[in-house]
């Protein structure tokens, strides 16, 4: 692995990382094109730094380590990986190879070019679909959770949004600042009121409380 990171990463040497997801990928994807591997390691330490950024925001996460074999911060670093590529070489095939690798160990598809925050968390990752929309910064995502557009409309998900267990924001939606949209509501062209919880009414309605336990700070440091 080129460069350095403060990062400290758990159940493998650092300098076998880059090798790890190689070697993965092969398994995946046998007898494919290599030629871009090199990649993976340019790109490493920048895509570290981004999950060391990450990590040290979410509570439940020790600050300044890495586990491979925690499958939520391996799943974070897949996509800060592919993404840090993509943007800096447009490397289509090889970020294609790390997009599949995630769905196929973490059940989770988030396309390489998503413009995901500097920080969120994958609560569980099964089942998670995210489409291109706008994501904001501290944003914890659980199963089965799915952010889709609707025609050419998009939603946009400002800071400090929950979206729990089978819930879907889809096409012209608005998630404002500090909402949580509680488990199996369907957003659908709707907005939602800052700071507080989201519940199902009748059709496509939407029911609000008031959050009174300030629920984002269960997830992450200093907010």
């Amino acid at each position: 692995m080129s460069g350095a990171t403060p990062i400290k990463i758990r159940n493998l040497e650092a300098s076998r990382l880059a090798s790890y997801v190689q070697e993965q990928i092969r398994r995946l994807i046998p007898f494919c094109d290599e030629s871009d591997f090199a990649l993976i390691d340019r790109h490493l330490p920048e895509a570290l730094a981004r999950l060391d950024h990450c990590i040290a925001a979410v509570r439940i996460w020790t600050p300044g380590a890495f586990d491979v074999l925690q499958s939520a911060q391996y799943c974070t670093f897949l996509y800060y990986l592919a993404n840090t590529i993509w943007r800096r070489e447009r490397a289509e095939n090889l970020c294609t190879k790390l997009f599949l690798l995630n769905k196929q160990l973490n059940a989770i598809e988030i396309f390489y070019d998503i413009a995901l925050p500097d920080i969120f968390l994958i609560g569980h990752s099964v089942g998670i679909v995210l489409a291109k929309a706008d994501y904001g910064n501290h944003l914890v995502l659980f199963q089965n959770s799915t952010v889709g557009r609707h025609g050419d409309d998009r939603p946009v998900i400002e800071d400090g949004v929950i979206l729990y267990p089978n819930t879907a924001v889809i096409g012209r939606s608005l998630i404002r600042q500090g909402s949580i949209v509680s488990q199996g509501v369907r957003v659908i062209d709707r907005e939602t009121e800052a700071r507080k919880i989201a519940f199902q009414g009748t059709g496509n309605s939407l029911i609000f409380k008031e959050d009174r336990n300030n629920t984002l700070a269960l997830y992450f440091r200093d907010v």
